[in-house]
């Protein structure tokens, strides 16, 4: 695999968000592996891994257990795996450019194109995907809160809370960026021995568990069971994650003129990744199994007769009917607590609060980088972290106030097709710049396929013509800049026939030859 270069100029300087960049320890062995600068290199991985975690995943994770039990184990897996090719994408992007993905997005799509402006609607579509993540975060915490305060904190204060603290983490880096990335690790460790501890509660059965991982099959799967296979790729791969990942790989001194140290940050980060990810799958598998083994073929009224057998005041929740159990973030801690005691259910929240504030965190660093990679932004720290914020923060306010937090699902499920829309907008990028048209191709487009799907049985479940109506006006605008990123991704993959101008080329910055030394 070749990652194209592109023409600069001597005094353009890209810079990074953080405002140092960590050293990389110089060992005179020819060693090929060596810890510590696997330990230098080690970060950004991480921090991107997070997303994997959000309450948006939790939720997915939790809804697959209780419709499919083990059996959809194997699409998370999968789901992962696909994520680790597209983040080694990103990272090699920034690691080779010196560039993150908005930012060469700036600078390879045109501004105006026959009065078309496909940089600027980009970033629009990018900002939505962002937005929908950063509500599901924000709430995420906020629920984490109700639950702890045993509802004392309302939902609209939880995201009050949530905003001012996130401020607050925010210029950790500040105190230094190993510090900062310290403090994340901290909060992934939370979420692995929060839910860890859900796990070794429940005692999922690991015969089911293994055979539900590693077995490619879903018998006696139906509808639900599919539209929630088709869900965990939506939230599992989301599209801000790699934009963010590129830029976060610039925290580290790699000389690019050298292109053994740009082979040597290519292997390291991926190492690193692949570590990362490993982490984030195990804890996403905690809390499928947890469901599936203890709410899989669960009613309403099974859930209510225990609820009400161990005095939780949220039996109302449950109707006294024999409906399939529905379990979101909010409820499934309360069933965990009718269980399994009041403990598990603080437990669960613990680990909510973990996945929401630091996924709300790095979520904040996507909309900066996106938006000053778009748009060229050299504002104050305060500035950007002030406008990043606000973006989000009204919609998320509105939600909070007007919504209960007991019926949230739908707002859930909601914003999941939301950011599925969005996919294509990091995904037809990323392969424009990075990859000559391969196997790596067909997948990215096959993750896109999966994610349109899901759309389409979404907007379908609405059961209302003007919904109808309004989805098909939007789709046609949709697809037509859709069919746009295609066309140019297609030339830049040397489909040459599709160049009008005779050259290959992304807007108006012509392609230079490829550099094959910086394969890793």
């Amino acid at each position: 695999m070749h990652t194209k270069t592109y023409s600069t100029s001597k005094d353009e300087v890209y810079t990074t968000y953080f405002e140092e960049k960590v050293p990389i320890p110089q060992d005179t062995s020819e060693t090929c592996f060596s810890f510590r600068k696997l330990w230098a290199f080690t970060g950004p991985g991480f921090l991107m891994s997070i997303a994997y975690l959000d309450p948006g995943n939790i939720e997915s994770d939790l809804q697959s257990g209780a419709k499919a039990g083990f059996k959809l184990l194997w699409v998370l897996l999968g789901a992962t795996i696909i994520g680790l090719l597209l983040q080694r994408l990103a990272a090699r992007l920034g690691v080779v450019t010196g560039m993150h993905l908005a930012e060469v997005c700036n600078r390879q799509y045109p501004t105006v194109s026959s009065h078309f402006v496909p940089r600027i609607i980009l970033w629009l579509m990018v900002e939505l995907a962002i937005i929908g993540s950063d509500m599901q975060e924000v709430i995420g915490c906020a629920i984490a809160f109700n639950l702890l305060s045993v509802g004392r904190i309302p939902l609209w204060a939880g995201v009050l809370i949530t905003i001012f603290d996130t401020f607050v983490f925010l210029f950790l880096d500040k105190y230094g960026l190993r510090r900062l990335e310290a403090f994340f690790g901290f909060l992934i460790t939370i979420m692995a021995l929060t839910f860890g501890y859900e796990y070794v509660t429940v005692k999922p059965d690991q015969g089911q568990l293994l055979k539900g991982m590693f077995l490619p099959y879903c018998e006696g799967c139906g509808p639900v069971q599919l539209e929630q296979a088709v869900g965990i790729v939506g939230a599992v791969i989301m599209p801000h994650n790699i934009y963010l990942h590129s830029a976060l790989v610039k925290s580290r001194q790699v000389d690019r003129t050298k292109p053994r140290e740009v082979k040597e940050a290519n292997k390291y980060y991926f190492i690193e990744s692949t570590i990362a990810l490993f982490v984030s799958f195990l804890i996403n598998v905690f809390v499928v199994a947890v469901f599936a083994e203890g709410f899989y073929g669960r009613t309403n009224l099974d859930v209510h007769n225990v609820c009400n057998h161990s005095g939780s005041p949220h039996t109302h929740l449950f109707p006294q009917d024999n409906n399939t159990l529905q379990v979101d973030i909010y409820k499934g801690g309360v069933v965990l607590g009718c269980f399994f005691g009041p403990v598990a259910l603080y437990i669960w929240a613990v680990g909510i609060l973990a996945a929401g504030q630091s996924s709300t965190m790095t979520g904040t660093y996507s909309g900066q980088f996106v938006m000053e990679g778009f748009l060229n932004l050299r504002w104050s720290r305060f500035a950007r972290v002030l406008l990043t914020r606000s973006v989000a923060i009204v919609p998320t306010l509105l939600v909070a106030v007007f919504q209960d937090v007991q019926h949230l699902t739908g707002m859930n499920d909601f914003l999941n097709v939301l950011q599925s829309m969005q996919l294509p907008f990091a995904l037809i990028p990323i392969l424009t710049f990075t990859i000559s048209w391969s196997f790596r191709g067909i997948v990215i487009l096959v993750v896109c396929a999966i994610n349109m799907y899901f759309v389409v049985v979404y907007v379908t479940g609405l059961n209302s013509v003007w919904l109808y109506v309004l989805a098909a006006l939007l789709s046609v605008a949709y697809l037509c800049f859709v069919g746009y990123l295609a066309w140019q991704c297609l030339i830049a993959l040397g489909v040459s026939c599709l160049d009008v101008c005779g050259r290959v080329r992304i807007g108006h910055s012509v392609f230079i030859e490829e550099q094959p030394e910086f394969d890793s």
